[in-house]
């Protein structure tokens, strides 16, 4: 089983193999910006892998274990460090657990056998890399990806049911949005900009325990699985003081480099439904696209053209010039070739959804639609809009309290699985 993921998206993928009880592995590729064909080729196992890239194993239909392809160990060590046996790592040796895609899986392995960790922080450790693995699976809108069928992965410590996973963590994924573009990544790292503003706004305890982890080299993910946090909680705790500039967020490889604003992302209706344009502008607007609706169809080629839209919307049925003429009129153009272009229509049938792939249309929205399946397709096609007014810190002090009070390293049972959401 092999694709793009512009045809089906990587929960359908998983819940796939779940169906199936398959066993074996997946991998997946994100594509770069402006990538529109997938590398992938015969086995997922290459000498040379993407710089975004990942696996997951599994066995009987149900998650054994995932991670990006990167072959260090840093995240391993990473979570060690909630048991403070990160330095156990470096006096492991591994055998032929370790494949060549689950390198830190062997070492996992070596450290149980050696008694430097136990089962139940194995699990827990393993658990969390699965969850944290998923949230940029799920996060993903272009890509590629290939399912091999195979022997699971050897000796086995815990499986991971798909179905619920997947449903958490979807939800925890359009949960993260919120926080765009204010926080982008759990890749960035926070670092205070304005020590005497923020001493202003927390109390001396607080600022202190948030002065510990902001310091410009640890990512937020780092301190989630430091902590044994999931990432909402930790990007919460933050949020309010990137948005007043007292602490700021940079990639590691662009520290201290002034960030790049989001473009606004353009949305035409072409509709003769008034009330259909109308209300795509409302959703989409609310959510930080720039919207227009066009009720003429004769007039929609003149004004695409002159707005130039990342994303154009089409009724099917229309008078003087139906959606399928429109959709093939700009797909003759170059300007139009490669430009998301969605069929919004009443017409439920078979034919109808080949006909749209047949004259060029990406995608297809059965009306009547909600807010959550419009805003879904969109952000598959062309990815979150442009931030609207958010709330003010001293609207939500109390939770932001509460929160930091989280980042206090706790104390952690390390033969329970505790009950995070990441």
């Amino acid at each position: 089983m092999q694709g793009n993921l512009n045809e089906i998206d990587v929960g359908s993928i998983l819940l796939l193999v779940e169906l199936g009880q398959r066993t074996g592995e997946l991998f997946v590729e994100a594509w770069p910006m402006g990538q529109t064909e997938s590398r992938l080729g015969g086995s997922p196992r290459f000498s040379s892998l993407p710089e975004q890239s990942w696996f997951v194993f599994f066995c009987n239909g149900q998650i054994m274990y995932a991670a990006d392809s990167n072959p260090s160990l840093s995240r391993l060590r990473d979570y060690l460090r909630r048991y403070n046996k990160e330095t156990a790592l470096d006096n492991t040796e591994i055998d032929s657990i370790a494949s060549t895609n689950a390198l830190e899986y062997g070492h996992l392995w070596a450290l149980l056998e050696n008694k430097d960790l136990t089962p139940g922080q194995g699990r827990s450790i393993i658990q969390s890399m699965v969850r944290e693995t998923l949230f940029d699976l799920l996060s993903l809108h272009q890509g590629s990806f290939i399912f091999e069928v195979g022997p699971s992965l050897s000796p086995q410590l815990t499986v991971l049911e798909i179905g619920p996973l997947v449903k958490k963590i979807m939800k925890q994924v359009q949960e993260w949005k919120q926080f765009y573009p204010h926080i982008q990544s759990p890749n960035q790292c926070p670092i205070i900009t304005n020590v005497e503003e923020l001493k202003k706004v927390l109390p001396r305890d607080s600022f202190k325990n948030l002065e510990r982890w902001a310091d410009g080299k640890t990512s937020l993910r780092q301190i989630s699985r430091y902590l044994n946090r999931d990432i909402l909680t930790v990007a919460r705790a933050f949020y309010p003081f990137v948005q007043l500039g007292l602490v700021q967020l940079f990639y590691p490889e662009s520290k201290h480099k002034e960030q790049i604003e989001p473009e606004e992302k353009k949305v035409v209706c072409i509709d003769d439904d008034m009330a259909i344009g109308k209300a795509v502008e409302h959703i989409l607007g609310q959510h930080g696209y720039e919207v227009t609706a066009i009720s003429n169809p004769l007039k929609a080629l003149s004004l695409v053209f002159k707005l130039k839209p990342d994303l154009i919307l089409c009724d099917i049925t229309m008078p003087e010039l139906d959606g399928y003429e429109i959709c093939a009129m700009l797909r003759r153009s170059t300007a139009f070739r490669q430009t998301p272009l969605v069929m919004l229509t009443g017409l439920d049938g078979f034919i109808n959804r080949v006909k749209a792939r047949m004259i060029g249309a990406n995608d297809y929205l059965t009306k009547p639609f909600g807010e959550g399946e419009l805003l879904m397709l969109v952000e598959k096609h062309i990815g979150l809009g442009k931030p609207i007014a958010e709330e003010s810190i001293e609207e939500n002090m109390d939770d932001l309290e509460s929160l930091l009070a989280e980042l206090i390293d706790p104390e952690i049972d390390p033969e329970i699985d505790p009950e995070i959401d990441l």
